[in-house]
């Protein structure tokens, strides 16, 4: 049974997206069975997946309104995932869902039919607290936070912490943090050492070791609808999200481990 994983911030612009698409890939390579759910209307994580998102016979929309089944939607893409596809139709989406019953619950129920074939499905949300990322937060395991080190996101990782919180009350109570990413980081820069400080003391092991450096080819790889692990495999970009999945790995290892404990 798939673990599935929202990649959320409510800040826009700290690699979300760029998270979503190389995490997918760097899984695939393990190997692992990944899904990847481009829930943002600007259908980024889509496009960097070389896939289309003008020439789609079917999308998460579709999924979401109950206009086609989940495995219907589902696109195989080069970098060896699964991908269920989103395009700027989840605007009309979320307000068509705004007064539909269990409005909250549309894509838990959707990946519920999915979730046996793989061993990850992981949810690239949109930098906002909309029906769109309720949907996510309602159907995930867990919350992976991608956040650059900087003042301001400091603040925005605290109130997605509280939203995570008050969600877990409502309509998730096993909805746990996954961990905390630090992207686009430059050693040079003494705020985002202090930050990152700041970040380890306060959170401890949820803060993942990887750190995501600020990289040229990292930036390029969407450009041409593919992961850095395809477009250059060398990059210290690629090294970074190789090193995350190594981490995701690791903990998913030691959660089932105290599982099996438990039970025994």
């Amino acid at each position: 049974m798939a673990r599935i994983i929202a990649i959320a911030n409510q800040k826009g612009g700290v690699g979300k997206t760029t998270t979503a698409v190389n995490l997918a890939a760097a899984l695939a390579r393990t190997p692992k069975r990944v899904l990847l759910v481009d829930l943002d209307p600007q259908g980024n994580a889509t496009m960097g997946s070389g896939v289309d998102k003008r020439e789609l016979d079917a999308s998460v929309t579709d999924v979401l309104l109950g206009e086609a089944l989940p495995a219907d939607a589902v696109v195989r893409c080069a970098d060896g995932y699964d991908l269920l596809p989103g395009n700027i139709d989840l605007t009309a989406a979320e307000i068509q869902l705004m007064d539909a019953a269990n409005r909250e619950g549309r894509l838990k129920a959707a990946l519920e039919t999915l979730r046996g074939g793989y061993d990850f499905v992981l949810i690239d949300c949109p930098p906002s607290l909309s029906v769109l990322t309720l949907n996510a937060l309602t159907a995930a395991d867990s919350v992976l936070v991608p956040m650059q080190c900087e003042y301001y996101a400091l603040e925005g990782l605290s109130a997605l912490i509280d939203t995570i919180e008050g969600l877990k009350g409502r309509f998730n109570p096993q909805l746990e943090i996954e961990g905390v990413l630090r992207t686009m980081f430059d050693v040079r820069n003494n705020l985002a050492n202090a930050v990152s400080a700041e970040l380890t003391n306060h959170f401890g092991d949820l803060v993942f070791r990887t750190i995501v450096p600020r990289n040229v080819r990292l930036a390029e790889a969407p450009s041409h609808g593919q992961s850095i692990l395809g477009y250059d495999k060398a990059s210290r970009g690629s090294v970074a999200y190789l090193g995350l999945a190594g981490e995701v790995l690791r903990r998913q290892r030691e959660r089932s481990q105290k599982l099996k404990e438990t039970a025994a």
